[in-house]
């Protein structure tokens, strides 16, 4: 006997390894197949809550997991992409969406027949499935079909974990012990309790839910135990997402606790509604023993009945979360721009990258505002303005420290060739967008130099410049005006105002060598002037870069120096076009040109 029982329990905890190895499997091959266009529908779409709450229960549904989607949205607010009020709306629709795990669980109560019943019956199934699942996985190349065959491999273990449990637990309906046991669990506070204790355990509602079922299939399980327990399992399901807020900013712990609020209201609101009504009419249905069906029935409609009752009241909840979390801190501008790449949105590649596309956006106002300031500095020096250069130059650099790492990390994920193209441009991008605000801190220095020596330049050294300086402006702003539109086109144009720039240079430098030897300027006036001439050029050679990067992730096989090459040789995409009206357009007055042999 003693033998038996350990051999049941032993089975019982094989059939929940099998049950959430299963799930796990079918889930992240779902994320994988789904999982990014649903993350994306879900950061953009979460406009009100009516469109949130289907939003939540669409993606949970999809994905298999309302904790991944409530930690995204605690991520969104976390990052300041999300208000409050609108991950209220999705976690409330994702507390629904967990709810469809129960229904497919219940696939496993089909009954074998005769004739054609007994293709459906559970073994046969779950049989079909894991073989197309395993030739999908270990015969197909595709990316897709990989992760299809995960999906129906998750499924068939899940299903075999479910029978096993089944099978585990069926001696227990001759088990007085084990009756005695479920009698107590029937008391209101105590199913509650031990269910949301056992749901904090295993960290899923969905496998709670569905060890419940298989509780059920022995037909020990009354109404009056299942309904205080599936109130307690909800409740235990925020427990992933509270933790999820451990180092959140304010906002992010707000949305986590809404989880936890949401299912606690709704358990204290139907417990007291249910129990108090049945202090008068003595509902009968109380002993009636439970199905898988009828498990999952009482699942869906407890969460869509919490949702429905509590979605007028949104505000209030808002309210109420905002009241119990107060922000009392002051957020820079530089916090609220970093906060935004989130480590817990690594695992969701569209979302980091999204997230890092706007933050690289933010890095390349910040670079040109930078470099635009400096420029400024050269006619109109102010320590004020200096200091708002540095202080900015310290931002940059952060944001290539930061974006680098953040991009390295995504990278360790399975990205489509898409994805990896666009990380890698941003990669490349980052560190000349740091570097062209490494040398707009450069041309303050000399504006600098300038104030505080008195230089002047000769009238021609100054019209000379001009010159350069609008080129050079030019330049950067199609530069990341093509970067942040991810206009192949204009990022064509930058290469040929990149040569004209270089060939500005080279006659600046002979012009000032002209200057030095008729005595016009002097050796303090010429190590300034060549600081700012090789600043420049080095800017453009930035922006150059900048474009080949976006031109070469449009190309499957791009080399940027076979480019460059072909670009003047047989000159492709307008070059010669452009390269003559640029040429025209910051062409040097004849007067200014070197005369030297």
């Amino acid at each position: 006997m003693v033998t038996t029982g350990i051999s049941n329990v032993i089975e019982l905890l094989s059939g929940v390894a099998l049950f959430l190895f299963g799930m796990t499997l079918m889930g992240d091959g779902l994320k994988k197949v789904a999982g990014s266009k649903m993350e994306m529908v879900l950061y953009k779409l979460s406009g009100n809550a009516i469109k949130g709450i289907l939003l939540g229960t669409g993606v949970t549904s999809i994905i298999q997991s309302s904790s991944a989607t409530s930690v995204m949205c605690v991520g969104f607010v976390n990052s300041g992409m999300m208000k409050v009020r609108q991950a209220i709306g999705v976690i409330m629709g994702a507390i629904i969406g967990t709810s469809v795990t129960g229904w497919i669980i219940c696939l496993s109560a089909l009954e074998g027949g005769s004739g054609w019943v007994s293709l459906f019956s559970t073994s046969t199934l779950t049989g079909v499935v894991a073989v197309i699942g395993v030739i999908l996985r270990m015969f197909s190349k595709k990316q897709l079909h990989n992760h299809v065959g995960d999906i129906l491999m998750g499924f068939a273990i899940l299903m075999f974990g479910m029978s096993a449990m089944s099978g585990a637990v069926s001696p227990l309906r001759e088990s007085e012990f084990f009756l005695e046991l479920l009698t107590k669990f029937s008391n209101p506070l105590l199913g509650i309790l031990v269910g949301t204790l056992f749901t904090c355990v295993l960290q899923s509602a969905s496998a709670a839910i569905g060890i419940l079922q298989a509780l059920a299939s022995t037909g020990a399980i009354t109404f009056a135990v299942a309904f205080p327990l599936v109130m307690g399992i909800a409740i235990g399901a925020s427990m992933p997402v509270l933790l999820s807020s451990l180092g959140a900013n304010v906002n992010g712990k707000r949305a986590a606790f809404v989880y936890l609020f949401t299912d606690g209201l709704g358990a204290v609101i139907w417990s007291i509604i249910f129990y108090s009504v049945n202090m008068v009419m003595d509902f009968s249905f109380l002993s009636m023993p439970m199905t898988m069906v009828t498990i999952a029935a009482l699942n869906t409609v407890f969460r869509f009945a919490t949702v429905v009752v509590l979605t007028p009241c949104i505000g209030i909840i808002e309210w109420i979360v905002c009241t119990l979390f107060k922000d009392n801190t002051e957020h820079g501008p530089e916090e609220q721009d970093f906060a935004r790449l989130e480590a817990r949105f690594i695992e969701h590649p569209a979302v980091a990258i999204e997230h890092s596309r706007e933050a690289i956006h933010n890095m390349a106002s910040e670079a040109k505002a930078n470099l635009e300031d400096a420029f400024y500095l050269i006619g109109s020096y102010s320590d004020k303005a200096y200091r708002l250069i540095e202080q900015r130059e310290d931002v940059v650099d952060k944001y290539e420290d930061k974006l680098g790492s953040y991009l390295v990390k995504i990278t360790a994920n399975e990205l489509t060739e898409a994805q990896t193209k666009e990380v890698t441009k941003y990669l490349h991008t980052i560190g000349d967008m740091e570097r062209i605000s490494d040398h707009a801190m450069n041309i303050a220095e000399a504006a600098k130099e300038i104030y505080e020596k008195g230089i002047s330049f000769s009238e021609a050294a100054q019209k000379e410049l001009r010159v350069m300086f609008d080129a050079v402006n030019e330049i950067t702003h199609t530069a990341f005006t093509a970067f942040i539109n991810n206009d192949l086109e204009l990022a064509y144009r930058i290469e040929p105002l990149e040569d004209v720039i270089d060939n500005l240079c080279d006659q600046l430098k002979l012009n000032h060598v002209s200057r030095l030897r008729q005595g016009i300027c002097t050796l303090d006036q010429g190590f300034v002037f060549n600081d700012l001439i090789t600043n420049y050029e080095r800017i453009s050679d930035h922006c150059s870069n900048i474009g080949l990067g976006l031109i070469e992730t449009q190309s499957d096989e791009f080399d940027p120096h076979a480019y460059i090459t072909s670009l003047k040789e047989v000159r492709h995409h307008s070059f010669d076009l452009y390269h003559e009206a640029y040429t025209h357009r910051y062409a040097l007055p004849v007067e200014q040109e070197c005369k030297c042999d």
